[in-house]
């Protein structure tokens, strides 16, 4: 069988499994199987050559294709999820990166980028630790706070905290990992009113309304998944409240929600003295991200 054969029956396979994206996965099981990069895989793909002998990439191939027709994420199953300019590292136990969240990092560093002086970010409930890697890594001389209650979560923060470390050293100064509860007035106390912006994607899933595709439903940790009410929304809630005290005044909330919970946590930012609280929306035009400021109204 050819590559492209390969290649199209496997996508057929996962289509059958209902697999969202059959084609994607397919050429990416296809890439790991053989020892291939994406890019080496369309390069063989163009001249239309086939692959150096791997052995047993047609029985690895088939075994990431049943775990991947069984609805394991993708990400487990090669164990990366790619991140803005990350490659980061995940497995069972932590919550998968998604493309929404780097809009709402996005949302931060181009606030970041245009003050006068190194920032001080947190990032409460970190997972993978995503969003405080991607501060870290993009605004120079910036200093993060990542807070994570899950001890499986963990595990995998300071894997891409250290592997990131690799090819930049001075990581190890300027980002702190705490395993805490990042709603409680404990946890960071001593930044209370310090911090230039919090960036954060809470758990959020209303309780009422359990994902439906079995990768999430499935597999994703429900700490990292469910808001802690019917609506979904004591957690976000809490994280406002939180937020509220370490900001500083003039200071950046920006946090990512439901798409059905957009007034709610304006309405929360508002009590709590946050001013221009707004959603904004994500790439598809879904209202997923609160972005609020402490303090008076900005100029």
């Amino acid at each position: 069988m050819t590559l492209r054969e390969t290649i199209r029956t496997a996508a057929q396979e996962l289509s059958r499994a209902g697999v969202d994206t059959p084609d994607h996965d397919a050429r990416a099981l296809v890439a790991a199987a053989y020892g291939l990069s994406l890019s080496g895989l369309d390069r063989l793909l163009i001249l239309r050559e086939e692959p150096a002998s791997h052995p047993g990439a047609e029985s690895m191939l088939r075994e990431l294709l049943r775990r991947r027709c069984e609805r394991e994420p993708l990400q487990y199953i090669l164990g990366r999820a790619p991140f803005r300019f990350l490659d980061l590292r995940v497995g069972p136990g932590v919550f998968i990166p998604r493309p929404e969240t780097e809009t709402v990092v996005q949302v931060g560093i181009d606030w970041l980028r245009a003050l006068p002086h190194p920032p001080i970010v947190v990032d409460l409930c970190a997972g993978s630790g995503a969003i405080g890697l991607a501060v870290v890594t993009e605004i120079t001389g910036s200093r993060v706070w990542a807070v994570e209650a899950s001890e499986d979560a963990l595990l995998w923060t300071r894997r891409n905290r250290d592997e990131v470390a690799q090819s930049l050293p001075d990581i190890a100064d300027r980002y702190h990992l705490i395993q805490g509860d990042a709603t409680s007035a404990d946890t960071l106390g001593e930044l209370d009113g310090t911090v230039d912006a919090v960036i954060t994607n809470p758990p959020y899933v209303p309780q009422s309304q359990p994902p439906v595709q079995p990768e999430v439903r499935d597999h994703d940790p429900e700490m990292a998944l469910y808001g802690g009410s019917p609506d979904g929304l004591r957690i976000p809630e809490a994280i406002v409240d939180r937020s509220a005290t370490l900001l500083k005044s003039g200071g950046l909330l920006v946090m990512e929600h439901d798409s059905g919970q957009a007034q709610p946590l304006v309405d929360a930012a508002r009590a709590r003295g946050f001013s221009d609280a707004r959603t904004l929306e994500d790439l598809t035009g879904r209202p997923r991200m609160l972005r609020a400021v402490k303090g008076p109204d900005e100029v």
